[in-house]
């Protein structure tokens, strides 16, 4: 194989790496604000990804989303349709269950209701597995666009032997997942909502005595979270196949990611999650597609062992 023939396949691997990681860092943000408000491993989360990839298929199908935006544009509105959808699931998920682990009504439990939390977290990801499994069927599903098989073509970057090309479908994905990000950022930071969020995350003690409902707080973060993970799994409904028990396969991603960027940091988040991208993307050099995730599982690894609070996590200080 020729160096020029090297270059194109690093560049075409960096440029899918860095498409595909901008909507996992999306995803890993989602996650990354229930573990930062909350304290809670949520180990549902890949499957209420699942849940925003069959809405957002249903809404371009079945809901005739196709018919009234066109090919197009339906599969970007579906997925940004996803999120309020899958909110409201996480809010009701929340009052029902979650709340009873956390908060006012999880600190009166044995190690503050963590050892609950893990458990209820997996019970409702094996219901929600295994109820998808029942209602979708096990047949693997995708959203065929037009734009998500036509590429942009890049070049000749060098004589007439180098080309580039660029998936058009996941370019307008890994866009609309910046935007979702730096626009739920702006939120955090500037919004009175999410002054609360934060006080809530930092003190809940002290957040009561200012007059904020920590348990609503905490309520309205699952449903942050859970949506704004959704919406990425509907930006990779257009792209991947996928059936109910996709979550298990994402869930890992979002992990490494988040603990790659430090937990509880969403900025670490976004960009724990486009190097997760990257990483699975760039090991195809080396390693046969079958072992993508290995590079995942090493790279996640060595941030443990190296790094434990994160790129840009804060390491705690004992008294």
């Amino acid at each position: 194989m020729s160096t020029a023939q090297h270059i194109e396949n690093f560049l075409q691997l960096l440029t899918a790496g860095l498409l595909t990681g901008a909507v996992y860092g999306l995803m890993c943000v989602g996650l990354s604000v229930i573990f930062g408000v909350m304290r809670v491993i949520n180990f549902a989360q890949g499957e209420f990804m699942m849940l925003g990839m069959y809405f957002a298929y249903y809404c371009f199908g079945a809901i005739a989303g196709y018919v009234v935006f066109g090919g197009f544009v339906a599969p970007f509105i579906a997925a940004l349709a996803v999120g309020p959808a899958v909110f409201l699931v996480g809010l009701l998920v929340h009052k029902g269950l979650v709340s009873q682990v956390t908060g006012i009504g999880g600190s009166t439990l044995e190690a503050e209701g963590h050892y609950a939390q893990l458990i209820l977290t997996l019970g409702i990801s094996l219901i929600l597995a295994n109820g998808g499994l029942i209602v979708f069927g096990s047949a693997p599903v995708s959203i065929s666009t037009p734009l998500s098989s036509t590429p942009w073509v890049v070049g000749p970057l060098y004589g007439d032997e180098i080309l580039l090309f660029v998936n058009q479908g996941q370019t307008i994905s890994a866009l609309i997942a910046v935007a979702a990000v730096v626009a739920f950022a702006a939120l955090m930071a500037n919004s009175r909502l999410g002054r609360a969020l934060r006080a809530a995350a930092d003190n809940p003690v002290a957040a009561v005595y200012m007059g904020i409902d920590v348990d609503r707080a905490y309520r309205i973060a699952f449903g942050f979270g859970v949506g704004i993970t959704a919406v990425g799994g509907g930006l990779l409904a257009s792209t991947s196949p996928f059936q109910p028990y996709v979550g298990i396969d994402y869930v890992i991603v979002m992990y490494a990611g988040v603990v790659l960027g430090g937990l509880g940091s969403l900025r670490g988040a976004f960009l724990g999650g486009l190097t997760i991208g990257l990483v699975q993307q760039l090991s195809a050099l080396f390693l046969p597609n079958q072992l993508q995730n290995t590079a995942i599982f090493v790279c996640f690894l060595l941030i443990v062992l190296l790094r434990p609070q994160g790129l840009f996590g804060r390491a705690a200080r004992r008294a």
